[in-house]
């Protein structure tokens, strides 16, 4: 899959993401929706963010329990539904992906954190998945 379409299909899962976890909204009922389909994505898009969406939300557990250890300072409930949302996103990737490199994942993540959330997402989840990233080489088996 070319890189615009993973891209794309990033976008897809975190649309699908907020519409779950905002909107309370079933994962397959949110998945069965492409009303929210973004311009260019094809079908290797779409099945690229499905795939993200439904590992995400089988690993759930893990994937907060390494978002509260390195958001320092952050309880989880303070996160915004975007940033978070976009946390999952990169640590699903680089805890499952071993395709992907990590660098794309959390590049990725940032950009989305600057395009979607708040002035200072950026920073926050840079700084946020940095800190996974340099606590994992010094620990990996704790995520």
């Amino acid at each position: 899959m070319n890189r615009k379409q993973r891209h794309l299909g990033r976008e897809l899962a975190l649309l699908w993401l907020y519409q779950i976890d905002a909107g309370k909204v079933p994962v397959e009922d949110a998945l069965a929706d492409i009303s929210e389909e973004i311009e260019g994505a094809e079908e290797e898009a779409i099945d690229f963010g499905r795939s993200l969406v439904r590992g995400i939300t089988s690993d759930k557990v893990p994937l907060d329990r390494a978002i509260v250890k390195y958001a320092r300072g952050w309880s989880f409930s303070r996160l915004a539904i975007v940033e978070r949302n976009i946390l999952r996103i990169a640590l699903y990737e680089i805890m499952n992906m071993p395709d992907i490199p990590a660098s794309v994942s959390i590049d990725e993540a940032v950009e989305f954190a600057k395009r979607y959330g708040s002035e200072e997402s950026g920073k926050f989840v840079n700084g946020i998945l940095g800190a996974y990233m340099r606590g994992e080489k010094q620990n990996p088996e704790v995520a």
